[in-house]
């Protein structure tokens, strides 16, 4: 088995990917190839979790009221994205509050 550079498989496929989707990879920093910086991006990552989180509520309150077009299982798989999804959230954040306990506990 050959010796394969994980790390630069995965940014050949996000560059594949991004050329896919007509995204300019020249217009992020070097290492950011959408051009967000740092907070733009957990800005868009809770507001993914969000939005996950207001369909399932929706799905559970269709459900409940007897929407038909609404199956049971429909609304399980959505309950359990929004779990799985606000979980993760909640460990970057915990991993992010550790980080930055770290630095500020650094002697200068």
């Amino acid at each position: 088995m050959s010796d394969i550079d994980v790390n630069y498989l995965l940014s050949q496929l996000r560059t594949s990917a991004l050329e896919a989707k007509g995204v300019d990879r020249t217009a992020g920093a070097a290492g950011n190839p959408t051009g967000l910086n740092f907070s733009e991006q957990l800005k868009d990552a809770i507001n993914q979790v969000n939005s996950v989180q207001k369909e399932s509520g929706k799905l559970k309150n269709d459900f409940t009221m007897g929407d038909k077009n609404v199956d049971l299982v429909d609304v399980m798989v959505a309950s359990q994205k929004a779990s799985v999804s606000f979980q993760a959230m909640v460990q970057v954040r915990n991993k992010l509050l550790s980080a930055y306990q770290d630095v500020m506990s650094m002697p200068i």
